[in-house]
């Protein structure tokens, strides 16, 4: 099974940046799709970004757009949020999961996803 193991979150003054990090081991094959999510108390979770270990496209919710960029090393079995401008209201547990076969239109289903790591807190104080 895949297991995903997520760090680099902290406290960041808003407008500051973070880069999390979300080291996968056991099978990562090419047909695995990679996610971001996020969830803050009191709120369900909610996808922040995706793509599929192989490349290609990414897809990003659209409160991230042009501020988060979703990277990879493939050398490192690593997957990366790049968090950039961040605002108060990016506060939240996030966490990296992964799924098999997942077709691109279903990314944003947390539902999809079968292996979730435990989660790293992000805060922006403003």
């Amino acid at each position: 099974q895949v297991q995903l193991v997520e760090s680099g979150g902290g406290l960041v003054q808003a407008g500051g940046s973070l880069t999390l990090s979300c080291a996968a081991s056991g099978p990562t094959f090419s047909f695995i799709t990679l996610g971001w999510f996020r969830q803050a108390p009191g709120k369900e979770r909610e996808f922040v970004a995706a793509r599929s270990w192989r490349g290609g496209s990414t897809d990003y919710a659209d409160f991230v757009k042009g501020r988060f960029t979703f990277s990879r090393d493939n050398a490192k079995s690593t997957v990366y949020l790049q968090m950039a401008s961040l605002k108060p209201e990016d506060t939240a547990v996030y966490y990296c999961a992964s799924g098999s076969f997942l077709a691109e239109g279903t990314w944003r289903d947390t539902r999809r996803y079968i292996y979730w790591g435990q989660g790293t807190q992000v805060t922006v104080s403003s």
